[in-house]
């Protein structure tokens, strides 16, 4: 089977779901329990596929593709240093578009912010004047990087393999409406009628079919991408890891309610990703032979998420 066959369908699916997601503050009421319950999840399943899913592949992509004249360290290093490339790139673009927020108080989406009181009472909060406009830009480099994720996760898996992709494709199905959702509700806060809000949504929704088009154009097929290939789905982990713990963490500082739902829900995010590394299994038996000593780290990363 063509690569290019199960992107395709991915990338519609995707993007249904997208322009779905713009749509659910006209259908639903949002409670901020259920969103919190719900974005814990995703983030779950999001932390999970990053490490346990493309953190794996890309070591093994880069490993068979690598110089033979390369050890394993030095593949091992330079897999890491694209992890942690992923990971700044998607925190600067937090940091300076402050968009990647899911917060829901009163059928508003929040930006989280932060007080600090010093010794003299003096107040040192730290806040971000959320826009629809910088949420949409930010939240559209995030997508174009997850298309890249999608194409590089359905381009690492042998021809003809019916899961290529599977658990990154579930992760932005998943994820994706909450983004939509957020610059929908944005626009609706600041007066923009229903029109122009399904016009942005739409346009929006076509960030990740460009992502996966530019990277699959550029790098999948080719014959010199297979340690390109690896890097990108060792930067898309980086990414993954970045998003996933920034839904997270601010649950440790201020949501101390509903602790244990919410502990719930993460867990059965990750317990889901696991299960879609089983079930790729199932069809996509990596080789044990890499470069030269290879072999065994291999097999223990394989072990480790369940291949055979």
């Amino acid at each position: 089977m063509n690569p290019l066959v199960p992107l395709t369908y991915y990338c519609l699916l995707i993007l249904g779901a997208s322009i779905a997601g713009g749509m659910f503050p006209v259908w639903f009421r949002l409670t901020h329990r259920r969103m919190e319950c719900a974005v814990s999840f995703v983030a779950g399943v999001m932390l999970g596929v990053g490490l346990l899913h493309l953190l794996p592949h890309a070591y093994q992509q880069v490993l068979d593709n690598a110089p033979h004249t390369s050890t394993t360290a030095d593949t091992a290093l330079r897999v890491m240093l694209w992890v942690l490339a992923g990971l700044l790139t998607m925190f600067f673009i937090e940091r300076f578009f402050c968009f990647h927020h899911h917060d829901v108080e009163d059928g508003e989406v929040t930006c989280h912010h932060h007080d600090q009181v010093d010794d003299h009472g003096e107040d040192h909060g730290h806040g971000h004047d959320l826009t629809w406009s910088g949420a949409a830009l930010g939240l559209t480099l995030h997508s174009i990087i997850a298309g890249v994720a999608l194409a590089a996760s359905v381009g690492h898996g042998p021809q003809g393999l019916p899961l290529a992709g599977l658990g990154t494709f579930l992760v932005i199905l998943l994820h994706k409406p909450f983004d939509s959702m957020t610059i929908a509700t944005l626009m609706a806060r600041g007066g923009w009628s229903l029109g122009w809000r399904h016009l942005v949504n739409g346009l929006f929704a076509l960030a990740i079919p460009l992502g996966a088009a530019i990277f699959y154009l550029g790098i999948v097929g080719e014959a010199d991408g297979g340690v390109t290939l690896g890097y990108a789905l060792a930067f898309a982990a980086g990414t993954f890891l970045c998003i996933s713990l920034s839904d997270l963490l601010p649950e440790l500082q201020f949501h101390d309610h509903d602790r244990g739902k919410l502990s719930l829900a993460l867990l059965l995010g990750l317990l889901l990703a696991y299960g879609i590394c089983r079930l790729e299994a199932t069809a996509h038996q990596h080789p044990v032979e890499g470069a030269e000593g290879g072999a065994e780290g291999v097999r223990h990363i394989s072990a480790a998420v369940g291949w055979r």
